[in-house]
């Protein structure tokens, strides 16, 4: 790709993420190259359909959400490692309302472009919480894909404006039922980091 391609190919990206971030999945492709500063067919040369473009935004997202996990299952104990990755997951499925859907399409769709790069963000946090439930840390009796659908459900919930105001103390609830064995201290510690 040209330097100059790369260049708006990368605008583009980054303005769809404020404007996705902002209207959700019915953002306009016409104001994203508005504010890209580019022509509507210099956006569709790079992204021809809508699905396009927001599959080239998640995997971005997705990609980083998977280094993480593995820098917090290196760099912190594992309950904390689960507990920081999970709020990370929640706050980036909430940030794109109405293209969850979409991940959770491209998770199950083995054709999907996203396929991969789904599979490496379940697969990442499935590893956390296997090594928090080796800890006796997690609860043992569920797996990768049930901290999925716990992430995918908060994140969607939070996004709505009635429970917005509730989403640290929603995050809480759904950790401390994911995490068994704590202290009252460390429960303490997560509700007040929860709440700021």
């Amino acid at each position: 790709m040209r330097a100059d391609a790369r260049k708006n190919y990368n605008r583009l990206l980054a303005v769809a993420r404020d404007v996705v971030t902002e209207h959700g999945g019915d953002a306009s492709l016409r104001d994203i190259a508005r504010r890209a500063g580019v022509g509507f067919t210099t956006l569709l040369r790079h992204f021809p359909t809508r699905e396009g473009l927001f599959e080239a935004l998640l995997r971005t997202d997705l990609d980083a959400l998977t280094q993480r996990a593995g820098e917090l299952e290196t760099s912190n104990p594992p309950d904390e490692a689960l507990v920081s990755w999970f709020r990370e997951m929640v706050a980036f499925v909430q940030s794109y309302g109405g293209v969850v859907a979409l991940m959770a399409s491209a998770h199950e769709d083995p054709d999907s472009p996203l396929y991969a790069t789904c599979a490496a963000v379940h697969s990442a946090g499935a590893r956390l919480l296997l090594r928090a439930q080796t800890e006796g840390t997690a609860r043992a009796d569920m797996d990768g894909g049930d901290l999925f659908a716990l992430v995918s459900a908060l994140g969607w919930l939070v996004g709505q404006p009635s429970f917005a105001p509730r989403a640290n103390h929603l995050s809480h609830l759904i950790t401390s039922a994911i995490l068994i064995n704590r202290s009252g201290s460390d429960v303490q510690k997560q509700r007040a980091e929860s709440d700021r």
